[in-house]
């Protein structure tokens, strides 16, 4: 299978999990035993034998889809609370939504060469095609039900700066694709300077540069809530919420999580050579000169804890299911993480420190504390 097409589905995989479709998918897909039938009723006086547990080739037991469905319909007859994860698919990138917290639970993209337009092969997008960023304004999305939304009211005055989850950087291929990046919806509450004016997007910066060395570069994005220690020895997640009423959670946390896919040798270009890395950041202004590799964390690592604050400010690359642990996701399979390399190991973990003019480089930050429109 080609790299492309291996990597993609597993990207696309993600969806599945967290979506929580992956136990009709495994229904549909996979053979299985079954015991105890049960007479289910249907038209009529026509009734069907059905079995009341499925026994997958794994040996994992599961209520029959339609045992389920008829064992949880007089439960739900009024509705079904959810919690439901919006499934959002853009331009430029997929993203699932938290209702409860009203910013993202993940972001997920593609980059490549050609997807940002410097591909050799590919004739790159013209000029007048490409997206302004200058163009974007932030906008509340309204795909999304009222009550669950961000609001542009909610960041106004809140000390924080909207953070793009996915990079508006990574998405001048259009100016649709580009403004899709400024909705609320891929936005969390972030510390400006030190953190999203500069660390962060120097990781962004990062993440972009793997192109160069790797075929295929696919970005995870996901906020955290994690618990530090407290001085009585106990474990507390404590974070903030912004808006008047209280709207928007800000996490005190963020991952970037990458794979990253090339030919293993140039004679077997069909047999991909797979790297991945977690990185987890604190919501907090960061020294630019902390390295991405001096804070490699042993592959045991079960559980993420933090030091009580203002002393989080470190970048910690920690083991893909450490991360997912954290965040409730599966990103990855399991022979996806045991056969992979750390992209540490593949690739320099490296950020370039770019002094520049935050207001004309990233013309958004001026207007973050603007008043909302």
């Amino acid at each position: 299978m080609p790299t492309s097409s291996l990597i993609r589905a597993t990207f696309f995989a993600l969806g599945v999990v967290a979506g929580g479709g992956a136990v009709a998918v495994l229904n549909a897909s996979k053979k299985t035993k079954s015991t105890s039938p049960a007479t289910i009723a249907t038209s009529g006086t026509t009734q069907a034998t059905v079995p009341l547990v499925e026994l997958g080739v794994a040996g994992d037991a599961r209520l029959s889809p339609v045992v389920a469905q008829t064992a949880v319909g007089p439960v739900l007859k009024y509705g079904n609370p959810g919690p439901i994860s919006d499934q959002l698919v853009r331009k430029a990138y997929v993203a699932a939504y938290d209702r409860r917290m009203r910013h993202p639970a993940w972001t997920a993209e593609h980059l490549t060469l050609a997807s940002l337009g410097k591909s050799p092969l590919v004739e790159p997008v013209k000029s007048n095609e490409r997206g302004d960023r200058g163009e974007s304004t932030f906008q509340e999305d309204e795909s999304l039900p009222v009550q669950f939304r961000a609001k542009l009211k909610d960041y106004f005055r809140s000390g924080y700066d909207r953070g793009h989850m996915v990079p508006a950087a990574d998405a001048k291929r259009s100016q649709e694709a580009m403004d899709e990046t400024f909705l609320l919806s891929n936005i969390a509450p972030q510390v400006g300077v030190g953190f999203n004016r500069h660390y962060w997007a120097y990781l962004e910066d990062w993440c972009r540069r793997l192109t160069s060395t790797f075929a295929d570069v696919y970005v995870f994005t996901i906020p955290l809530y994690l618990p530090h220690k407290d001085s009585d020895g106990k474990l507390r997640v404590v974070y903030e919420v912004i808006g008047d009423p209280p709207n928007v959670s800000v996490p005190t946390h963020f991952a970037k999580v990458v794979l990253a896919a090339r030919p293993s040798t140039p004679s077997t270009p069909q047999v991909p050579e797979i790297s991945t890395g977690a990185f987890v950041l604190p919501n907090a202004a960061i020294p630019e000169g902390t390295s991405l590799e001096s804070f490699v964390v042993p592959g045991n690592v079960t559980f993420i804890a933090v030091p009580p604050r203002p002393s989080r400010t470190c970048c910690v690359p920690l083991p893909v299911d450490t991360v997912e642990r954290a965040s409730g996701l599966t990103l990855f399979s399991d022979a996806i993480k045991g056969g992979s390399k750390h992209i540490c190991k593949t690739a320099k973990c490296e950020v370039i420190v770019r002094h520049f003019d935050d207001a004309k480089k990233r013309p958004e930050m001026r207007r973050s504390i603007s008043s909302p429109r």
